[in-house]
């Protein structure tokens, strides 16, 4: 009687086994086809936006004769690589091109050390009034840069700053809201039994900031820094108030004098274009790995 037994519970369990097996296969399915539908919906998003910086490419090396052919010819025939050439020599953009970079570097690195003293004052020291003063600080993110530039335009103009380039630089050495929270924010991240650790040791405040929070830091201030990078390079309407003479203007605004002066040559304008991006797209790819490593921490610890 046990005998039989056994044999119909062995058939009843070899009969509920394929409905199993199909559940998990049907399950497996419709994964595969939820990710297929995903990743074709995010190639088809890349193809969109990737579609403005081809043509872009693709008219820097196009004869003004093909410019606005329809439909357009992506590959040029022939390849004018002389548009770059006349592009960088018929507005001086070298001049432009070096105002840019000493522009924008001294603005990141003093965009980062204030902010980064901030954020650190903010997150792992303790005074009265420390959250209050915080959320001032927040709140000038919602103020826009346009309703400021009137107060700024007198300033600069009694210390007799315009048309130089202290306007662009000194207010950055004051620090950004958007760097100080997102570094912040990371800090908060770090365990304060380092600190703890750091002063019994003899270490002073700015000894921990220099020597611990900093070393520790260096996905955020990555991000930071490419962000203000990013800002600063294409930089249009600041310029635009301060400076007067070209000799001291930046790339943004030289495209602009370019497209002033050539009005019909969008080829060459492209080209300018494109060589005005290049310095971005190499910061991104230089620090790729600490500007993804940063997104991630952030995202899942801040």
């Amino acid at each position: 009687m046990s005998g039989s037994t056994t044999v119909r519970f062995a058939k009843s369990a070899e009969t509920a086994a394929p409905p199993r097996a199909g559940f998990w296969a049907s399950r497996r399915r419709q994964r595969s086809v939820r990710l297929l539908f995903v990743y074709f919906l995010l190639i088809g998003g890349a193809i969109a936006v990737s579609i403005p910086f081809v043509w872009m490419v693709s008219t820097s090396l196009k004869n003004l004769g093909q410019v606005f052919l329809f439909p357009p010819q992506w590959i040029p025939q022939p390849v004018v690589w002389r548009n770059y050439y006349d592009a960088l020599t018929v507005v001086p953009y070298p001049r432009f091109f070096l105002n840019t970079v000493f522009v924008t570097a001294t603005s990141v690195v003093g965009i980062m050390l204030s902010s980064s003293l901030a954020a650190y004052s903010f997150s792992r020291l303790r005074w009265r009034g420390r959250d209050k003063v915080f959320l001032i600080v927040l709140a000038t993110m919602m103020l826009p840069t346009q309703v400021t530039l009137i107060p700024q335009f007198i300033l600069f103009r009694n210390l007799k700053w315009i048309d130089t380039f202290f306007p662009l630089i000194v207010p950055t050495l004051f620090g950004t809201a958007y760097q100080v929270f997102l570094l912040r924010q990371f800090f908060m991240t770090i365990p304060l039994e380092m600190d703890e650790a750091a002063r019994m040791d003899g270490c002073s405040i700015l000894g921990i900031y220099w020597r611990i929070i900093l070393p520790l830091s260096k996905p955020a201030l990555m991000v930071g820094a490419l962000f203000a990078f990013r800002f600063r390079w294409d930089q249009f309407l600041e310029p635009l108030i301060f400076l007067n003479t070209p000799r001291n203007f930046t790339i943004a605004l030289g495209l602009r004098l370019f497209q002033d002066q050539n009005l019909t040559n969008w080829n060459l304008l492209m080209a300018a274009s494109c060589v005005s991006m290049l310095p971005v797209l190499l910061m991104f790819f230089v620090g790729q790995k600490y500007f993804i490593q940063g997104v991630v921490v952030s995202g899942v610890k801040g």
